[in-house]
Order: C-alpha cells, then sequence, then structure tokens
C-alpha cells in the first residue's frame, strides 16, 4: 500500500513537469522575440542614418526613388563652402565651451544635492531639473525676451550662456545617479586608514564617477553642437550648425549638400558615443568597485608611511 501511494504521488509531478523540448523551444522563442526587438530598434535609430547616406551619394538634388547615380562631389562642395566652415567652427566653439563648463557645475551640484542635507533641497532639485522638462523652444523664446529687456547684444555668448543653463542638469542627473549608487563605506573605510578629503576625493570618489563624468562630457558636447531652437532665438546674425542646416534645406540646391556634411557629422557622434559606452562597459562592474577599494587602501598606507 505504501509504494502504491508513493507511485500515485509521485505520477503525477512527472506528468506535468515541463519536457525539455518544450523548454528549449520556449527558449528559442524568447531568443528569436529579443533578437527580433533589437532589430527593430537598430531600424529605427540607424535607418534614416542608411538613408541620410545613400541620398548623400546621389547625384541629384531630388530626394526620391530612383537614383539618378552615384557620386561623391557633394562631399567636396561641402568641404569647399565658407559659410558652412563658419557655421561649424561656431558649433564647436559654443559646444568646446559649454561641455567643460556644465561638467563642473553639473558635478559640484550633483555633489550638493546628494551628499547634504539642507532645507529647500527638494525645490533646489526640482529647479535644477526644471530645464530638462521644459522644452527648449520655450527656453529659447524666454530667453531672447530677457535678453531684449536688459539691452544684451545677442552673440555666440548669449548662445553660450544659455546652453548652459539647460545642459548642466543633465550632467547633474547622470553624475547625480552614480554618486546615489556609490557605497560611502569605502569613503568612510578610506578615511579610518589616514587618507585625506583630497586624497579621498581623488583615488575613491572620482574614479568610481568617471564614467558617468565622461559620459557627460560626451552627450553635453552633442546636446550643445546639436541645439536649434536655443541658438536660433539667441544667436543673433552669426550662425551655428544647426541654424545653417535650417536655412538651406529651403534651398533645393543645398539639399545635397546638407545630407553629405549631416552624414558626417551623424557618423563622428554616433562614434563618440560608443566609444563613451565601451568605456563605461570597461569601468563597470564589482571589479572596477574592488579596484577602487584596493586603491583607496593602498593610499592609505602611502599616507601612514
Amino acid at each position: 500500500m505504501a509504494t502504491g501511494t508513493a507511485e500515485r504521488r509521485v505520477l503525477p509531478s512527472i506528468s506535468t513537469a515541463p519536457s525539455a523540448s518544450g523548454q528549449r523551444a520556449r527558449s528559442r522563442g524568447v531568443t528569436w522575440g529579443w533578437r527580433g526587438f533589437l532589430a527593430a530598434v537598430y531600424l529605427v535609430l540607424f535607418g534614416p542614418l542608411v538613408i541620410l547616406f545613400i541620398f548623400s551619394i546621389n547625384d541629384s538634388n531630388v530626394l526620391a526613388f530612383p537614383l539618378r547615380g552615384i557620386t561623391f562631389h557633394w562631399y567636396t562642395d561641402a568641404f569647399h563652402d565658407g559659410l558652412l566652415h563658419e557655421a561649424l567652427m561656431n558649433s564647436v566653439v559654443v559646444a568646446a565651451i559649454v561641455a567643460p563648463v556644465c561638467l563642473v557645475l553639473g558635478t559640484l551640484t550633483a555633489f550638493g544635492v546628494t551628499r547634504f542635507r539642507f532645507r529647500g533641497r527638494s525645490a533646489v532639485s526640482g529647479l535644477v531639473g526644471a530645464p530638462l522638462i521644459l522644452p527648449w523652444l520655450i527656453i529659447g523664446i524666454a530667453a531672447l525676451m530677457f535678453y531684449v529687456r536688459f539691452n544684451v547684444d545677442l552673440s555666440l555668448r548669449t548662445v553660450i550662456a544659455t546652453q548652459i543653463v539647460c545642459t548642466f542638469p543633465l550632467v547633474t542627473a547622470i553624475v547625480g545617479a552614480q554618486l546615489f549608487r556609490f557605497q560611502r563605506v569605502q569613503e568612510e573605510a578610506a578615511i579610518d586608514l589616514g587618507c585625506s578629503r583630497v586624497q579621498v576625493l581623488r583615488h575613491i570618489i572620482l574614479p568610481h564617477i568617471a564614467p558617468a563624468l565622461a559620459a557627460s562630457a560626451i552627450f553635453a558636447f552633442t546636446w550643445s553642437f546639436n541645439n536649434y531652437e536655443i541658438s536660433a532665438f539667441t544667436i543673433g546674425f552669426q550662425q551655428t550648425f544647426p541654424v545653417w542646416v535650417y536655412s538651406s534645406v529651403r534651398n533645393p540646391d543645398h539639399t545635397a549638400i546638407v545630407n553629405s556634411i549631416s552624414t558626417v557629422i551623424s557618423v563622428v557622434q554616433v562614434l563618440l558615443i560608443w566609444l563613451a559606452l565601451v568605456f563605461l562597459r570597461s569601468r563597470s562592474g564589482d571589479d572596477a568597485a574592488r579596484g577602487v577599494l584596493a586603491g583607496g587602501e593602498a593610499v592609505a598606507a602611502a599616507s601612514r608611511t
């Protein structure tokens, strides 16, 4: 009787157990589902770039199929355009100033918001994050009204000042998120071992937030370089690259030139973002955390000697 009961208890569990072939089928279905999803994402992200490149080598200004022929002379025309050179230089100058300034301001703000407790902290955090929510068009119009009200001449300086206000909250968000994940026990251990505050900042905190700083710098540069709304309202009679593109696409003779230079710039920016992702992956993980902790202990031991 006991044996029969045990068999009756075991048989249902055996009958309801999933088969190995069913598990493999579900695993293949999940794998192909993820592959299809990633293929759709890549198509949405990089499909427009492929189309842009195809029309940039089309021997016609008309954006339509079939192609008239394949040529690269539009790239030559783009690199010999004086107005384009000036616009590109202005965008590079603006982004080269905005990115480091925002990196410093955003990092200091992230430290203040995440490390200190003070009255009105939530209000300050909301005020800092407001430019990330407001449309750039509204910010550009508001900045233009502000400069006109106080008789400030529009130039690259007004573009830089307005873009700094709108871009440093992005750095604050990225660096602040990294600081929230930082384990303060590493910092406290280094201080207990004899490290000074400067040594803790240099050898413990900065290596931990280095990936966030690199990503913030690249994103701040690309945001500033690609910004049209703020530049269009606050630049005056000069041009940045997005403003030049907007004014050029209305001329059919410049359409192919816009396609060619936009292809080059898009490829460069995608490579920069890809390098940032590679750097982030190389510096993330438990191994990096253990390396930072070991470095802090080594610095503490060196300071004691």
